[in-house]
């Protein structure tokens, strides 16, 4: 028979990519937390996982224990609310994880607003550069762009386009920019994150009715100015130092402000749709199906589009 500890662990490793991961998430030692899953194995007569050199995977049958536990322990833990009749109903502790600047300013306000609606449940925001390289232990991850390469299960939330803009006094200077490929003598500056080759920009022509035309053209561009902060590389472009990309939730509002102009509008870059990442798409416990009905509801409408 299982125990509750087997069957935290086992929700811990769902949340890793590592044992020594779900290891830190109980405060237990990596060998200990092997030795406790080779005796679930021991007891089962079945393989949960297999261990590799970059971490470890679930077999079906540990997906499928994976999931039987994270209900059976929500079930658990909701007992003392749900025995005291507590009308927020909703305890445990809520893991999300997101990028700074969008963290900021629309991560926040949403996880302060779930929070007076679940007094009883613990929420941990972290705000990095990198949200995949922190994910390890988070109930969700706040995912700007699409993820390649990765198990985690995206869950959209709002469209987001990538936009190249100047200042305004730039960006008169710059009125006779017809094709991307003019923009190699422009000054870019450069947000340089997640190891991403960032001078290299993929461009497709559309019409008025938003028609794609033609092959997508790629331009590299000259770099003299970069930072690792949105926000710095995006006010840089607002006192004219060069064109920036920035995401639209970042700069729509600027735009709408006249403090910064859209260059070649007739050309797009590949959108970055704000996702929502969670470790599996079955199984998710009520506490991350509440953070994304949440999280879906703060998006609708857009609003950098309302």
């Amino acid at each position: 028979m299982l125990q509750l500890e087997d069957m935290q662990l086992l929700r811990a490793l769902g949340a890793s990519q590592s044992l020594a991961a779900a290891a830190r998430l109980l405060d237990l030692t990596p060998p200990a937390a092997t030795v406790r899953l080779q005796r679930i194995e021991e007891r089962l007569q079945v393989r949960l996982a297999t261990r590799a050199a970059r971490g470890i995977s679930l077999t079906d049958e540990g997906q499928r224990l994976v999931q039987e536990a994270i209900e059976i322990l929500e079930r658990v833990e909701s007992i003392p609310s749900r025995i005291s009749g507590e009308s927020s109903g909703l305890s445990g502790h809520l893991r999300v994880v997101a990028p700074f600047g969008f963290g900021r300013e629309y991560i926040a306000p949403l996880v302060r607003d779930l929070y007076r609606s679940h007094p009883n449940l613990a929420i941990s925001l972290i705000l990095v550069e990198s949200p995949l390289a922190a994910a390890s232990g988070a109930d969700a991850v706040i995912s700007i762009g699409h993820i390649k390469g990765s198990s985690w299960v995206g869950h959209f939330l709002a469209p987001n386009d990538r936009l190249l803009c100047a200042s305004p006094a730039l960006a008169r200077s710059l009125s006779g920019l017809t094709h991307p490929s003019e923009l190699a003598r422009c000054d870019y500056l450069t947000l340089r994150e997640n190891d991403q080759d960032v001078t290299r920009l993929r461009f497709t022509e559309h019409d008025a009715a938003g028609k794609r035309m033609g092959k997508a053209v790629t331009v590299r561009l000259h770099s003299a100015l970069s930072s690792n902060d949105g926000t710095v590389v995006r006010d840089w472009a607002v006192d004219g130092l060069g064109i920036v990309e920035r995401s639209e939730w970042d700069c729509a509002k600027l735009i709408a402000k006249g403090k910064l102009t859209r260059l070649l509008p007739a050309w797009r870059l590949e959108p970055a749709p704000v996702m929502a990442l969670t470790p599996t798409r079955q199984g998710l416990t009520v506490r991350q199906r509440i953070f994304l009905e949440a999280a879906k509801r703060a998006f609708n409408p857009v609003p950098w589009r309302s």
